[in-house]
C-alpha cells in the first residue's frame, strides 16, 4: 500500500503546475571579493563605482540572456488582450526581420507569438522598465502576478518622473543585476581572486566570429549581422558558466546616473553587442548609459539575477518524495 501511495504521489508531483518561464541559473560565489583595479576596470568606472566587481553576497545570474520565447510568455500572461498599456511590446519586435522575434496579433487568444526560428534568440527592443517589470513578474511567481511591485516598486507608465530613482526593494529574490553583480559574473576569476580583461576566462581579446565551440569567441563587430541564439558560442562561457556576457546584445543593469544637462535619469548597459567592436566586451569598457525609459533598438536585451533561484521540477519531485517517504516510515 505504501509503495502504491508513493508512486501515486510521484505521478501527482510530476503532473503538478509548472512555471511558464524556467530560468537556468549559475551560482556566483566567493562573496566579499576584492574590487577590480583601475588598470583593468578603468579609472572612469572606478571613479563612479569604487566597488567595481566586489559583491558581499553569493547570488545567481541567469545562464543566458532572456529569450523571445520567455518574453512572449510574459507578455501573454500580463497583457492577454494585447493592449500594451505599459509599453512592454515595441513595434520593432515585429517589424525588424533580423532581430525582432515577437508579433502582436491583436485582442484574440495568445496575441503575442514568437516568430518561427526566433524562440532562442535574445529578446531585444526592450527598455529598462520592461526588464524591471519582467523581473517583478518572476519575483512574484509569474501567472497573473503584478509587474508593478515586488523587486521594484513602480508607479505606472514608462516615463513617470517618480520612477526615475527606482531601486531594488529589500527582500527581492529576482531582479536585474547591479553593475557590480554583472561585472563579477563576467570577469572575476574565482581561482586567483583577480579579474580577467575579457568575459570568457582570459585576458586575451575576444575574437568576433561565427557561433561554435571555439573558446573566447563572440557575436560582435557585425560578423554575423544579427543576433544569434543564446548559448550558441558553446566554448565561450564566463568563469562562472554564463554565456553571452560579451557580444550578442548589450544588457541592462541597475547602474544609475543623471544627465547633467536635461536632468534625466540614466541606466547602464554592458557587454557589447552583435554590431559593436570587440573592445566593448572588455572589462575596461565604460559601458553605455541610456535614458532608462527609451525603447532600445535591436542590440539591447537583459538577463536576470537572483538570491533564491526557483527550484527545478526534479528538485521539487525529490523533496516531495523524501517528505512522503519520511511520513510512510513514521506510519
Amino acid at each position: 500500500m505504501g509503495k502504491l501511495f508513493l508512486a501515486g504521489a510521484c505521478t501527482a508531483l510530476l503532473a503538478g503546475p509548472a512555471h511558464a518561464v524556467n530560468i537556468d541559473w549559475v551560482q556566483v560565489g566567493n562573496p566579499g571579493n576584492a574590487p577590480d583595479t583601475a588598470s583593468n576596470c578603468s579609472a572612469f568606472i572606478v571613479a563612479q563605482d569604487p566597488n567595481c566587481g566586489s559583491v558581499p553576497h553569493t547570488y545567481y545570474i541567469s545562464k543566458y540572456d532572456t529569450t523571445n520565447a520567455q518574453y512572449a510568455e510574459f507578455l501573454n500572461a500580463v497583457d492577454p488582450t494585447g493592449s500594451n498599456t505599459l509599453g512592454l511590446y515595441s513595434a520593432g519586435m515585429g517589424t525588424d526581420p533580423n532581430n525582432g522575434g515577437i508579433t502582436n496579433s491583436g485582442p484574440s487568444g495568445s496575441v503575442y507569438q514568437v516568430k518561427t526560428g526566433f524562440a532562442s534568440d535574445p529578446v531585444v527592443y526592450v527598455s529598462f522598465y520592461d526588464a524591471l517589470r519582467f523581473a517583478n513578474w518572476l519575483n512574484n511567481g509569474q501567472g497573473n502576478a503584478s509587474t508593478e511591485t515586488g523587486a521594484y516598486t513602480l508607479l505606472g507608465g514608462t516615463s513617470v518622473p517618480s520612477n526615475d530613482n527606482v531601486t531594488r526593494n529589500a527582500g527581492a529574490t529576482v531582479f536585474l543585476p547591479s553593475v557590480d553583480e554583472w561585472y563579477k559574473a563576467a570577469y572575476f576569476n574565482p581561482i586567483s581572486g583577480s579579474y580577467f580583461a575579457y568575459p570568457y576566462g582570459t585576458s586575451t581579446p575576444t575574437v568576433c566570429a561565427a557561433p561554435g565551440p571555439t573558446p573566447n569567441t563572440a557575436n560582435c563587430n557585425n560578423v554575423v549581422g544579427k543576433v544569434t541564439p543564446v548559448g550558441a558560442y558553446t566554448g565561450s562561457a564566463s568563469p562562472y558558466g554564463a554565456y553571452d556576457m560579451g557580444g550578442n546584445v548589450d544588457q541592462w543593469n541597475e547602474q544609475f546616473g543623471r544627465d547633467p544637462i536635461i536632468d534625466t535619469a540614466l541606466r547602464g548597459l554592458r557587454g557589447g553587442a552583435w554590431d559593436a567592436g570587440a573592445d566593448r566586451l572588455a572589462a575596461s569598457a565604460e559601458g553605455i548609459v541610456e535614458l532608462m525609459f527609451s525603447q532600445e533598438g535591436g542590440d539591447a536585451g537583459f538577463r536576470v539575477a537572483s538570491l533564491v533561484p526557483e527550484p527545478g521540477t526534479g528538485l521539487l519531485v525529490m523533496t516531495g518524495l523524501l517528505g512522503l517517504a519520511a511520513r510512510h516510515r513514521r506510519a
